[in-house]
């Protein structure tokens, strides 16, 4: 039998990641391009964005991104805009917490923009229900069996 001259397969590779840790410098908008959060994940690859100029689009994410940055809702995106068509876009950059604040007190962003990683639009859920507890207001024991 052969030996195994390699170090292992793909799945050796997949926990690597080094440019987490590093500061990237803060990349602005150019023309052709706008900024969006992320509205709702679609799968294959796809999502659908409202960019800031008011304009919800649908959204591929490039190849480079895809697998390697992880984009979630209510992340905000670097898209650039196809001449050909209004409705999609591309996603180019994902913006950490920390540099979507920076857009924003550039002024890049508007003040409407939530920068929190757990934003959630759509559904709307109530959760300030009121519940009144009150102590002794159960006149029966439970006894024990």
């Amino acid at each position: 039998m052969p030996k195994n001259k390699g170090k292992g397969g793909k799945n050796r590779r997949r926990g690597k990641n080094e440019n987490e840790t590093e500061k990237r410098e803060l990349v602005f908008k150019e023309d052709g391009q706008e900024y969006a959060q992320v509205i709702k994940m679609l799968g294959n690859g796809r999502l659908e964005a409202l960019c800031f100029d008011g304009i919800k689009r649908l959204c591929h994410i490039r190849g480079k991104l895809r697998k390697k940055v992880w984009i979630n809702q209510g992340d905000i995106i670097l898209v650039g805009l196809r001449d050909y068509q209004d409705a999609k876009a591309d996603v180019i950059l994902k913006y950490n917490p920390d540099e979507a604040r920076n857009l924003k007190s550039y002024g890049e962003l508007p003040e409407t923009a939530k920068i929190n990683d757990t934003v959630t639009f759509g559904e709307e859920e109530e959760d300030d229900v009121d519940i009144d507890f009150v102590e002794g207001s159960g006149d029966e024991e439970i006894d024990d069996i």
